[in-house]
């Protein structure tokens, strides 16, 4: 009798995890990450308006500490998987739930930004790539030469580049749609969906998706525009 009760408590933890709320907790602690390192890039890339001294200064101090770097990366991408695992599984079971499509579909509940977030995400993840291709390491840099450690040539050079610049700006607008309802999911999760409390998380993650999408956007309209050169 005692090993079958040890059992059950030692699959207990092992049944949330699979359970529904387990997989939205997942994704709100691994979005909670991801938009904690989109809050410090946002932050770190803003030092290109400071000038190329500031921004490889930056580059820099990242690079300084290899062991540290790759822990956040390897934290980033561990993040990455877990939110994209998940949110498969969400839908997959989303799907199972309701095989028969609506006859009449009404989006009552929902905004532009919760009906578009599980095809923004592949949209982003794609984004990603190309970014780190880009601009970490160099593979993908059209018209110009990438330069080790020289952020600011890089970052410059490459959103010089219309298309370039264009991708990433529609990528940030997603990003921000994503943000928006992923923090509002969260707080959703947490269980502070209260009459009270609801319109002002509601506006509070607008207006912070929008600060992120304006200050990502801010670098290459600045490019593209000569204001920064």
């Amino acid at each position: 009798m005692a090993t079958t009760v040890l059992g059950a408590h030692e699959t207990r933890p092992a049944r949330f995890w699979e359970s529904t709320n387990g997989q939205k907790a997942i994704m709100a602690v691994t979005g909670a990450i991801l938009f904690l390192f989109v809050i410090f890039h946002m932050i770190g890339n803003l030092q290109v308006f400071e000038g190329p001294e500031q921004i490889n200064f930056y580059g820099f101090a990242l690079r300084r500490f290899p062991e540290v770097l790759w822990g956040v990366r390897i934290i980033l991408l561990i993040a990455v998987a877990l939110h994209i695992w998940s949110s498969v599984n969400l839908v997959s079971r989303k799907l199972k739930a309701r095989p028969v499509a609506y006859t009449k579909r009404q989006n009552t509940a929902s905004d532009y930004a919760s009906r578009t977030m599980y095809w923004s995400g592949p949209i982003i993840l794609a984004f990603i790539i190309y970014h780190i291709l880009h601009l970490t390491a160099g593979v993908l840099h059209p018209q110009s030469t990438f330069i080790e450690g020289d952020v600011y040539h890089n970052l410059v050079s490459g959103f010089q580049v219309w298309y370039v610049s264009a991708w990433y700006i529609f990528s940030m607008i997603l990003l921000g749609f994503h943000i928006r309802h992923g923090a509002w999911s969260m707080f959703q999760s947490l269980g502070m969906n209260h009459p009270r409390h609801t319109p002002i998380l509601k506006n509070l993650a607008a207006v912070v998706a929008v600060i992120i999408v304006v200050g990502y956007i801010s670098i290459p309209i600045s490019i593209l525009l000569g204001i920064i050169k």
